[in-house]
């Protein structure tokens, strides 16, 4: 696959920003608590859906106290319409305890420490904090990895690898990136029938079609 040149991703680069400043993500959430419940559940599954789960998951369990002592099986069947809803009502769970336990019932902003809760992992850290905080820290989800490898800002293997590699080639506004990203590849750069004739990066694709995940 042929890589972008520096000019093109600086063309890219101010294209992204020029469209997507304002860009947010289309979780709903009232609070830090809420956002990385609904960001955990949100792995492998769609906002929408995480969207529809949430509002009666919040109305139960309003904050990590209540999340911290509940039964896991009753929260496993507010979230059963979710993929890996098992593991993912286990993980908020000891999120919840933990953020009682260690943090005082308050979500702590800080990456490192997000890390040390049930179920979040660098991804999840990352998305919380470009979200909450407008930090400057790029996330992959399969959106970005895709959107990545077709302009040629990526060959990694691995959304890990993928996030070290746009880090290091866009630098800054990371936060507008990581949400535009998503977006463009959620609706206009999408994995099966990508909106070629919507996107305002044509001349920048290497691979049109032909990478699909």
């Amino acid at each position: 696959m042929k890589k972008a040149t520096k000019k093109e991703i600086l063309e890219i680069h101010a294209l992204f920003i020029e469209r997507y400043s304002d860009a947010v993500t289309e979780l709903e959430y009232k609070n830090a608590y809420e956002l990385v419940v609904a960001v955990a559940l949100s792995a492998q599954c769609t906002d929408k859906r995480v969207n529809i789960l949430t509002p009666k998951l919040f109305e139960l369990y309003p904050s990590p106290k209540e999340l911290a002592v509940a039964n896991v099986d009753d929260v496993k069947a507010l979230i059963n319409s979710c993929s890996f809803f098992n593991n993912k009502a286990k993980n908020i769970i000891a999120m919840a305890q933990r953020v009682v336990e260690v943090y005082d019932g308050e979500i702590p902003m800080d990456e490192k420490e997000l890390m040390t809760l049930g179920g979040v992992g660098q991804k999840t850290a990352n998305v919380v904090m470009i979200e909450y905080t407008g930090a400057n820290l790029m996330a992959v989800d399969t959106h970005v990895f895709r959107v990545s490898h077709r302009l040629g800002l990526s060959d990694d293997k691995t959304a890990l690898k993928t996030e070290v590699t746009l880090v290091k080639k866009f630098k800054n506004n990371l936060h507008a990136l990581h949400q535009g990203m998503v977006l463009f590849g959620r609706y206009v750069c999408t994995a099966k029938n990508p909106k070629c004739d919507e996107c305002f990066l044509t001349e920048f694709c290497k691979t049109k079609e032909t990478f699909k995940v």
